[in-house]
Parts: C-alpha cells; structure tokens; sequence
C-alpha cells in the first residue's frame, strides 16, 4: 500500500477481529479508508476479508501487543507503509471480572499489559509522527467504566480511567496543532468481551439490551471525524450512564455500579 498506489488516507485499528473494533475498520473502510488492522486471535483472516469487500485496501497484522516488541513491530509496520497515517484508533482490550482478592494475577498484569501499557506505547509513536507532520486522528476506546471505581472489575475499570486521562491529556498537550485526539467511551455492548472476561453470571454481562457495537463505533467515528473531545457512544441509556457516573462521587458510584457485576447477579 504505497502512496503512490492509493490516494485514500490510511487508518490504523487495533483489536480489529471482532466487536468494536471490527466495526471502527468497517466504518473507515465504508468512508474512503485504506487499513492496517492487528490482533492476536485467528479471526483476523475473516476480518480482513470482510474490509476487503468494502473497497478497502487492507494490511493485517498478527501481534501480541502485550509484548514490547510486538508493538514495536506494528510501528515498523506503519512507519513502513510508504504513505503517512491519517488515523489510529487504540481500541484494543480486555477485562477480568471476579474480586480482586480472588482473580487471577497473571491475567490482570496481561490485562495492565494490554490495555494501558500497549495504548500508551502506540499512542506515543502515532502522536510523534502526526505532530512532526502536523496532521492526523487518534481515537482511544476508553469505557463508560472509566468514570467510576468499577467494583468486581477494579483493574479493568482503573484501566480504562488511565487511558482516558492519557488521551484528554495528550489532546490539551497538543491543541496547538493540527493533530486531534478523541476519546470513545461505550457502555455495555454485545461483543466477546464479558465471556472472556468471565462475567456472564453478572448482571451486567447477562443484559439482554446490550449496544450494537455497530452503533458504538458509527458514533465513534463520527466523533472522531469531528474532532471531539470526548464521545459516549451507545444507546441513550449508556450516554446517560456514562454522564450520570461522571457528576457522582466516586464512592457513591462503586457503590451503584458494585451489584452490577457481582458474581452470580445475573441469576440462573
């Protein structure tokens, strides 16, 4: 995919196998869109196929980015290209649910890994190379969890509040650019995401009316397109979650959000 190949601007997506993800490279590929998409998991090849059929010219790549050096290797991948980035969006994560007491270290340190270290690792290399060009979009995927302490995932939703403070930092630190940083905070939403985090037995994860992440990532990038600071994508209800956790005192909300993903809340 050279710049002399394409004159379509080129997108960056992490965690594009499935869900949210998935559905950010579909709306690139739909609005004119060249792709470098990354996972870790098999069903990339599908996902590839599928943006493929939307017109766009598509460059996968297989990674591990809880690893230093496979995030380094997405870098090279990029720098690589021959045509500069136009967007990135930082979508890629996971959750753990269970009491902190209880759940597994390995897994919540991979998750910190992902989530955090690997966002904040990508995140540095794209706003270097957009700010010497002085052109380009990051999107972070924050959470409606990174408003409030999230009981019962409480690694997970510190996870998101750190990469939700990172991008509003980063886009007040480059305001005087032209390069613009929008944060997408979903709420609950019908991916993988609660079965591997292991919270189906939850209120939350059993919800029946959980948002399309075709919607979440429609709202995303439009937010994005735009230049906002901050979007809350999903339903109404979600928005309204979402503002409602932010005006409430963190200690008030864990203790709303605490029933929600309870082990075992979600009944038989």
């Amino acid at each position: 995919m050279t710049e002399a190949a394409s004159p379509r601007p080129l997108a960056l997506v992490t965690g594009a196998s499935s869900g949210i993800g998935l559905e950010l490279a579909k709306q690139f590929a739909d609005n004119g869109f060249d792709l470098i998409v990354v996972a870790e998991d098999g069903e990339l090849d599908a996902a590839k196929l599928q943006l493929q059929q939307r017109g766009a010219a598509v460059s996968d790549i297989r990674a591990d980015l809880r690893q230093r050096p496979e995030v380094e290797k997405v870098v090279a991948a990029v720098r690589g290209a021959g045509r500069p980035l136009d967007a990135a969006a930082l979508n890629a994560g996971v959750g753990v649910g269970g009491p902190f007491v209880e759940t597994d270290l390995d897994a919540e340190l991979d998750l910190v890994a992902l989530n955090c270290v690997s966002t904040m690792h990508l995140a540095k290399r794209v706003a270097q190379d957009m700010v010497a060009r002085n052109a380009g979009r990051i999107l972070f995927t924050s959470s409606v969890a990174s408003q409030a302490p999230q009981p019962f995932q409480a690694v997970y939703g510190a996870s998101k509040a750190f990469v939700q403070s990172l991008a509003l930092a980063l886009r007040e630190e480059i305001a005087s650019t032209d390069v613009t940083v929008t944060a997408m905070l979903p709420g609950p939403t019908d991916t993988e995401f609660f079965d591997r985090a292991e919270l189906t037995d939850t209120a939350l994860g059993a919800m029946e009316n959980k948002d399309d992440p075709a919607q979440v990532a429609a709202q995303g990038f439009a937010g994005l397109m735009k230049g906002e600071a901050t979007v809350f994508a999903g339903s109404l209800a979600s928005k309204a979650m979402g503002r409602l956790s932010a005006m409430t005192p963190d200690t008030v909300a864990a203790k709303t959000v605490k029933p929600m993903a309870a082990p075992g809340s979600g009944g038989s």
